[in-house]
C-alpha cells in the first residue's frame, strides 16, 4: 500500500488581498476577518482546534495592494482558551529584507511549537511511485511525472525537494507552495513573479514552508491564521467565511490547481465551492480547452491532477468536514510541562495515538487504525486495477493512431473518453489519504474512470 505522503506539488501564490482568519494556534475565536478589517459571521464551532496550510488562484495582472492587519503593540501576555494558551505579543523583527519572520525568529516566543515544526524533518522516507506502479509511465508518457515521481517528504524539505526533482520547471511558479519568501514576492510584485526564471528565483529563497504561510507575521496575535494566497480569495470569495479556518489554511496548498496559459499564474479551477468537485473541475477545464500536456502517441490533451485534499475532504460524501478540520486529525494537542499547544508536526493520525484516542467520542470502541487501513487498502487496490485499465486504453489508442485504421472523428471520441478516464483515476490516485478523507468520493472517481475506460476499449475493439 502507498505510504502516507504521496505526491505534493502544491499551490501558493497570492496576489491581492490577504484574508485574515481570527484563530488560535490550536483553535479559532469564531470570527473571520478580511484584510480590510471587516468582520463577517462566525465560523463553525468545530474550528476551535488548530492551524495548518491552503491554496487558490488569481486572474489579475496588476501588482497587488496587500492590506495587512495592524500589529499588536501590547506587552506580552497569554490568555487561556480551554487547554491551549494563546499569546499576544509583537512579532520579532525579520532579518530577511523581504519582511518574512522566519521560524527560527519565532522560536524565542514559541519554542515548543517551533521545535515540533522542525521535527517534520524526520519525515524523509521516499517511495518511488514509478517503481511501485509501473503503469504510471504509460499514463504519464510525455510529461514530467513519467521521469520522476516520488512521495512527498516533510514540509521542512520543500526548497530542497523542488530543486532536486527531475521534472522540468523553468519558471518560478513551481515555487508557489514551497516557501513563504516566494509568497511574499508574488504579493509584492504581482503576476509577473510567476514568469521569473526558476533557478534565479530559487537561489533567493531561504525559508521552507513555515509560519508565514499560515499566519503571515501575525502568529503572535493569538496564533491568528491568514490566507496569504489571493487565488484562494479570488476562487472562494465570501464563501470563505463558511469554511473552518484551519481547513482553509491547509487548503491553500493542498488543492487542485493549474498554471494560467498566458500569465503562468497559479489558479484554482473553480469559482465557489459548488465548482470544487471532480466533475465540475473537469467541465471547467474542458470549457477552456485546457490540457497540462498533449500526449504525442495518442494525440490526447491530458490533465494532471495535483493533490486535491481540500476538495476531497469538503466534498460530497465526507463524513467529518461538517464538524472537524484538518488540524483535528493532523496536529495533536500536546502538553510539555505547564505548556499546552497544537503540535506543528503534521502527520497521519495513524502515527499518533493521542489523535486516535480522540476518535472514541464518536467511534466508541472501534479499532480506528484497522478501519482506516481497511479503507485505504480497498481504495489502493481499486486505484491499481483502474489505472492499469486506463493504461490499456492508452496503449490501444496509440496503436490505433499509429496504424491509421480509424478516422479522426472516431479517434477524437476515444480521446475524450481516455482524457475523462485518466482525470478521474488521477484525482483519486494523487489525493494523499487513499480514501480516508472521503471514501465515497474516491469510489465515485474510480467508478467514473472505469466506466469511461470500458467505453473507450469497446470502441477500440479490445
Amino acid at each position: 500500500m502507498k505510504k502516507e505522503g504521496r505526491k505534493k506539488k502544491a499551490v501558493l501564490a497570492g496576489l491581492g488581498i490577504m484574508a485574515v482568519l481570527s484563530a488560535g494556534a490550536l483553535g479559532c475565536s469564531g470570527e473571520t476577518q478580511s484584510a480590510s478589517g471587516e468582520s463577517v459571521p462566525a465560523v463553525t464551532e468545530a474550528a476551535a482546534t488548530t492551524a495548518a496550510q491552503t491554496t487558490a488562484a488569481p486572474e489579475t495582472t496588476k501588482a497587488p495592494e496587500t492590506t495587512k492587519a495592524p500589529e499588536t503593540t501590547a506587552a506580552p501576555e497569554t490568555e487561556a482558551a480551554g487547554e491551549i494558551q494563546y499569546k499576544h505579543v509583537e512579532a520579532p523583527a525579520a532579518a530577511n529584507e523581504n519582511g518574512v519572520v522566519s521560524a527560527d525568529e519565532w522560536a524565542e516566543i514559541y519554542p515548543e511549537i517551533v521545535a515540533s515544526y522542525k521535527s517534520n524533518s524526520s519525515n524523509d522516507y521516499r517511495i518511488d511511485y514509478l517503481e511501485q506502479d509501473p503503469y504510471l509511465k504509460t499514463l504519464y508518457e510525455g510529461f514530467g511525472f513519467a521521469k520522476d515521481y516520488t512521495s512527498a517528504i516533510g514540509h521542512t524539505y520543500t526548497l530542497e525537494d523542488v530543486a532536486a526533482t527531475e521534472r522540468p520547471h523553468p519558471l518560478a511558479n513551481c515555487l508557489t507552495c514551497k516557501t513563504p519568501d516566494y509568497t511574499k514576492l508574488v504579493n509584492d510584485m504581482g503576476v509577473e513573479a510567476y514568469k521569473l526564471d526558476f533557478a534565479e528565483t530559487h537561489a533567493q529563497m531561504a525559508e521552507n514552508v513555515s509560519c508565514y504561510n499560515c499566519h503571515e507575521n501575525q502568529a503572535g496575535d493569538g496564533g491568528k491564521l491568514v490566507v496569504t494566497h489571493s487565488y484562494v480569495t479570488d476562487a472562494l470569495g465570501s464563501e470563505m467565511e463558511n469554511i473552518d479556518p484551519a481547513t482553509l489554511s491547509c487548503g491553500q496548498c493542498h488543492i487542485e490547481y493549474y498554471f494560467d496559459p498566458d500569465t503562468k499564474a497559479t489558479m484554482m479551477p473553480y469559482k465557489g465551492m459548488a465548482g470544487a468537485t471532480p466533475d465540475e473541475i473537469l467541465a471547467y477545464y474542458n470549457e477552456m480547452e485546457f490540457s497540462d500536456w498533449v500526449q504525442e502517441s495518442t494525440g490526447t490533451g491530458l490533465l494532471k491532477a495535483q493533490h486535491p485534499e481540500f476538495e476531497t475532504f469538503t466534498g460530497k460524501g465526507s463524513k467529518h468536514a461538517a464538524f472537524m478540520n484538518c488540524a483535528d486529525c493532523h496536529m495533536a494537542t500536546t502538553t510539555e510541562g505547564d505548556v499546552t499547544y497544537s503540535s506543528h508536526k503534521w502527520e497521519s493520525p495513524l502515527a499518533n495515538q493521542a489523535i486516535l484516542d480522540t476518535c472514541v467520542a464518536c467511534h466508541k470502541d472501534t479499532d480506528m487504525a484497522a478501519m482506516v487501513k481497511g479503507i485505504q487498502e480497498e481504495i489502493t487496490a481499486r486505484e491499481k486495477e483502474t489505472g492499469e485499465k486506463v493504461a490499456q486504453v492508452k496503449t490501444a489508442l496509440a496503436d490505433a493512431v499509429a496504424a491509421g485504421s480509424m478516422t479522426e472523428e472516431e479517434l477524437d471520441e476515444i480521446r475524450a473518453l481516455y482524457r475523462e478516464a485518466q482525470w478521474y483515476w488521477d484525482f483519486c490516485y494523487v489525493e494523499n489519504s487513499e480514501g480516508a478523507h472521503n471514501s465515497e468520493l474516491a469510489n465515485h472517481c474510480l467508478d467514473k474512470s472505469q466506466e469511461a475506460a470500458d467505453k473507450a476499449l469497446e470502441l477500440l475493439g479490445v
